[in-house]
């Protein structure tokens, strides 16, 4: 029977899960439309991860040049070395523009019908986008997340309040900055804006910074931004913002902190205004669509991934989400392990992890075997010039699988594919132990930690 939809497959979002699910769709043979309200790439490409990493780039490079002096490099005058904003923002934009670029030419060459516009259901089988309407026999949901600004945090006087967009487009870097919020975002961006010469403050909630990450790991992370200037102040409740100074209670009774800008970074919600899928019967809990180990809601031809299904905020998460997502519409098995997906953190020097925290697998699990592996016992790192960080691997005790794997060091971000492969094969730790690893590399670290975890580490006591 010949299809009655325009299209087989219509991708609502043009982010890192929505146009990888349409070029996917279109690599299974389907006849593919994308809607996207803004610019392909989503928040990722144009104004989250990518830029982030690209003005990180900088302060990085900038840091290095001022120590050039421990690398034997001379003639290098530290206090005639500065950052132009102006021209790092030219450089933040070409880098984007490459890239969504690049996703515009992939969605062309699959030969994914591009729709500009912001889409609405009408029913389950048609949307609106502007003045055009689109049937397909399925959709998929990518319609990412939007910036946070909590409502109990009360505004008054004249407040310069910012959010990661408006931080990440500055052309001039502001003497001080109150950061609320000590999540990945936050603290990203107190890392970036603190070592290009603003004067930082972080208010968190929790009595950790990054509290999504393994405690010991976001201690010594605290603990070297600390050495870099940066102020923390942890158990503050955010009360209220007047006159761009932000007042807030710790243990410690009322503080309040004066700063030239405020970044709101408390988080993220799902994007779904104006979007219509309340009204045609699919299931929210909160803000979040809610689906199943599938990606699909409870209309079945209708699937939601990445940020909007309010599971695993990271774009990696997204891409992958959407490749399942097709698959199953296909068909095909698909299956996403929400226990093994990477995170990664770009400090200096960096942070990766993936699966359970110590604390989190003491909970769960009867026999746990911690390894520990520090950095300054590595060559490679020494040789880069920081040996701050560690490796620490999470096992069962019993069976030696891998429960979960925490990084902090030059590279790591690099490194902790290493993991995500060997979790998803299900190797135990006597085969990463039984891995050769090339030296001198920071890898090398790696299958330390797991003999550290039996007592039996060579290159450390």
């Amino acid at each position: 029977m010949e299809n009655a939809y325009e299209y087989e497959i219509t991708v609502i979002g043009g982010g890192p899960g929505g146009y990888v699910a349409a070029i996917k769709a279109a690599k299974e043979g389907k006849k593919v439309c994308l809607i996207e309200c803004a610019n392909v790439g989503g928040v990722c490409l144009n104004e989250g991860c990518i830029p982030t990493k690209t003005l990180i780039k900088t302060a990085n490079l900038y840091e290095s040049i001022l120590h050039a002096d421990d690398f034997a490099i001379e003639g290098v005058e530290p206090e005639k070395i500065s950052v132009s904003m102006k021209k790092l923002q030219s450089r933040r934009q070409a880098v984007v523009n490459q890239l969504v670029g690049g996703v515009k030419g992939l969605l062309r060459g699959n030969k994914v019908t591009v729709v500009e516009g912001r889409a609405s259901f009408a029913d389950a089988h048609t949307v609106t986008a502007g003045e055009k309407k689109i049937t397909s026999e399925y959709f998929i949901i990518a319609t990412g997340s939007d910036t946070f600004l909590p409502p109990l945090i009360a505004q008054e006087g004249k407040n310069d309040v910012i959010t990661s967009r408006e931080a990440l487009l500055l052309e001039e870097l502001p003497k001080s900055v109150a950061i609320i919020g000590g999540g990945v975002i936050g603290i990203e961006f107190a890392y970036l804006l603190g070592t290009l010469g603003s004067k930082v403050t972080v208010l968190e909630l929790m009595d950790n910074i990054l509290p999504m990450v393994d405690e010991e790991v976001s201690a010594m992370a605290r603990k070297r931004m600390e050495q870099r200037g940066i102020v923390f102040h942890t158990g503050a409740k955010v009360t209220k913002i007047k006159d761009n100074s932000v007042l807030f209670e710790t243990k410690g009774g009322e503080r309040s902190i004066a700063a030239d800008k405020v970044l709101m970074a408390v988080g993220r919600v799902p994007s779904t205004e104006g979007l219509g899928a309340k009204e045609i019967g699919v299931n929210f809990e909160k803000n979040a669509i809610v689906t199943d180990e599938f990606m699909r809601t409870n209309v079945k031809n209708i699937y939601a991934i990445g940020d909007v299904n309010g599971k695993v905020m990271l774009a990696h998460t997204a891409s992958h989400e959407g490749v399942a997502a097709v698959a199953h519409i296909c068909g095909k098995p698909a299956c996403v392990h929400y226990d093994r997906i990477p995170s990664c953190i770009y400090l200096e020097p960096e942070i990766a992890a993936i699966g359970l925290t110590e604390k989190q697998a003491r909970e769960k699990c009867p026999d746990v075997k911690v390894g520990k592996f520090p950095m300054v016992a590595n060559g490679k790192s020494l040789v880069e010039g920081d040996t701050d960080g560690i490796v620490k691997v999470v096992l069962d005790g019993t069976t030696g699988e891998i429960l979960g794997v925490h990084l902090y060091g030059k590279h790591v971000t690099e490194m902790v594919a290493e993991i995500s492969a060997a979790m998803t094969l299900e190797a135990t730790a006597d085969e990463i132990i039984d891995t050769i690893h090339p030296h001198p590399t920071v890898s090398e670290s790696i299958p330390e930690a797991f003999m550290a975890a039996y007592g039996k580490a060579i290159h450390y006591l």
